[in-house]
Protein backbone atom coordinates (compact mmCIF):
# COMPACT_ATOMS: atom_id res chain seq x y z
CA UNK A 1 0.00 0.00 0.00
CA UNK A 2 1.18 2.83 -0.78
CA UNK A 3 1.43 6.33 1.46
CA UNK A 4 2.43 9.48 0.81
CA UNK A 5 4.23 12.74 3.04
CA UNK A 6 3.44 16.16 1.50
CA UNK A 7 5.60 19.70 1.65
CA UNK A 8 4.32 23.13 0.07
CA UNK A 9 6.34 26.23 -0.64
CA UNK A 10 4.69 29.25 -1.92
CA UNK A 11 5.80 27.99 -5.50
CA UNK A 12 6.05 24.02 -5.63
CA UNK A 13 3.77 20.82 -4.04
CA UNK A 14 6.15 18.00 -2.85
CA UNK A 15 4.28 14.91 -2.66
CA UNK A 16 7.02 11.70 -1.13
CA UNK A 17 6.05 8.27 -2.08
CA UNK A 18 6.69 5.32 -0.20
CA UNK A 19 5.95 1.97 -0.28
CA UNK A 20 3.78 0.24 -3.44
CA UNK A 21 1.96 1.97 -5.99
CA UNK A 22 -0.60 -0.04 -7.46
CA UNK A 23 -3.87 -0.32 -8.93
CA UNK A 24 -5.26 -0.56 -5.68
CA UNK A 25 -3.60 2.28 -4.81
CA UNK A 26 -6.34 4.51 -7.76
CA UNK A 27 -8.39 5.74 -4.77
CA UNK A 28 -5.44 7.99 -3.46
CA UNK A 29 -4.57 9.42 -6.22
CA UNK A 30 -7.71 11.75 -5.76
CA UNK A 31 -6.00 12.80 -3.28
CA UNK A 32 -2.96 13.88 -4.30
CA UNK A 33 -4.81 15.48 -7.23
CA UNK A 34 -6.79 17.41 -4.66
CA UNK A 35 -3.02 19.02 -3.43
CA UNK A 36 -2.96 20.96 -6.86
CA UNK A 37 -6.85 23.03 -6.20
CA UNK A 38 -6.50 26.23 -5.00
CA UNK A 39 -2.33 26.77 -4.75
CA UNK A 40 -0.03 29.16 -6.67
CA UNK A 41 2.19 26.57 -6.86
CA UNK A 42 3.91 26.31 -10.30
CA UNK A 43 5.80 23.16 -9.93
CA UNK A 44 4.51 20.11 -8.83
CA UNK A 45 7.35 17.42 -7.91
CA UNK A 46 6.40 13.84 -7.11
CA UNK A 47 9.41 11.93 -5.12
CA UNK A 48 9.71 8.35 -5.57
CA UNK A 49 12.52 7.38 -3.91
CA UNK A 50 10.39 6.26 -0.97
CA UNK A 51 8.69 3.66 -3.15
CA UNK A 52 9.65 0.17 -4.05
CA UNK A 53 7.43 -1.18 -6.80
CA UNK A 54 5.01 0.07 -9.51
CA UNK A 55 3.19 -1.41 -11.57
CA UNK A 56 1.41 -0.68 -14.80
CA UNK A 57 -1.42 1.48 -13.28
CA UNK A 58 1.10 3.32 -11.18
CA UNK A 59 2.09 4.17 -14.28
CA UNK A 60 -0.79 5.17 -15.15
CA UNK A 61 -1.61 7.02 -12.46
CA UNK A 62 1.82 8.86 -13.38
CA UNK A 63 0.62 9.92 -16.44
CA UNK A 64 -2.68 10.61 -14.93
CA UNK A 65 -0.97 13.42 -12.41
CA UNK A 66 0.82 14.93 -15.38
CA UNK A 67 -2.63 15.63 -17.56
CA UNK A 68 -3.84 17.21 -13.87
CA UNK A 69 -0.70 19.03 -13.56
CA UNK A 70 -0.60 20.38 -17.34
CA UNK A 71 -4.71 21.31 -16.93
CA UNK A 72 -3.86 23.77 -14.12
CA UNK A 73 -0.47 25.44 -15.83
CA UNK A 74 1.35 23.71 -13.06
CA UNK A 75 5.19 21.86 -14.56
CA UNK A 76 5.10 18.18 -13.24
CA UNK A 77 8.37 16.53 -12.40
CA UNK A 78 9.30 12.99 -11.29
CA UNK A 79 12.63 12.57 -8.76
CA UNK A 80 14.41 9.66 -7.30
CA UNK A 81 13.58 6.71 -8.91
CA UNK A 82 15.26 4.01 -8.09
CA UNK A 83 16.31 -0.17 -8.64
CA UNK A 84 12.74 -1.57 -10.11
CA UNK A 85 10.79 1.66 -10.49
CA UNK A 86 13.53 3.52 -12.16
CA UNK A 87 13.44 0.23 -14.63
CA UNK A 88 9.36 0.24 -14.88
CA UNK A 89 9.59 3.95 -15.94
CA UNK A 90 12.32 3.80 -18.51
CA UNK A 91 11.02 0.90 -20.01
CA UNK A 92 7.44 2.86 -20.20
CA UNK A 93 9.61 5.52 -21.90
CA UNK A 94 7.44 7.87 -19.27
CA UNK A 95 10.36 10.22 -19.90
CA UNK A 96 9.22 11.12 -23.17
CA UNK A 97 5.82 12.56 -21.85
CA UNK A 98 6.81 13.49 -17.85
CA UNK A 99 9.96 15.72 -16.57
CA UNK A 100 12.40 12.82 -14.92
CA UNK A 101 15.28 13.55 -12.52
CA UNK A 102 17.85 11.65 -10.64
Amino acid sequence: MMQFQTRSTSDEVEVRLNGRLEFTDHDRLSDIVGLLDGQRARRFTIDLSGLEFLDSAGLGMLLILQEEAEQRNIKLTVRGAQGDVKRSIDLARIGEIITIEP
